[in-house]
């Protein structure tokens, strides 16, 4: 069996990629938004104000959540998200530092 494509890169670029890939779907990005926003954990029903089907949601969170974006409790039926801060800021610093490239000054293309 060969190697997985992945393996032949490194730690950083596979992140930088995980990263971009959960961003890449406007529902996660609104998920976040809004937990950003009330700046609490929320309990509630993600559904109105998202406006997707609770599965839909749930998988979009799982998503977030295996990433280490946000963190979640299980509270009898009810489950509770956050930002996970830490994991925020090193997700940051990751991407800050990629997209903070400058291009040189050459003559190409």
């Amino acid at each position: 069996m060969g190697l997985a494509k992945t393996e032949m890169f490194t730690d950083e670029q596979n992140k930088i990629s995980l990263f971009a890939k959960v961003f890449g779907h406007p529902a996660r990005v609104a998920i976040l938004q809004h937990l950003f926003k009330i700046d609490a954990c929320i309990c509630g029903d993600l559904v109105n104000e998202i406006g997707l089907a609770q599965p839909t949601i749930s998988q979009h969170l799982k998503e977030l959540k295996n990433l280490g974006l946000i963190k979640g409790n299980v509270e009898g039926t009810s489950v509770c998200y956050c930002i996970d801060k830490d994991n925020w800021s090193s997700m940051k610093d990751i991407m800050l530092k990629f997209l903070d490239q400058d291009i040189p000054n050459t003559n190409c293309c």
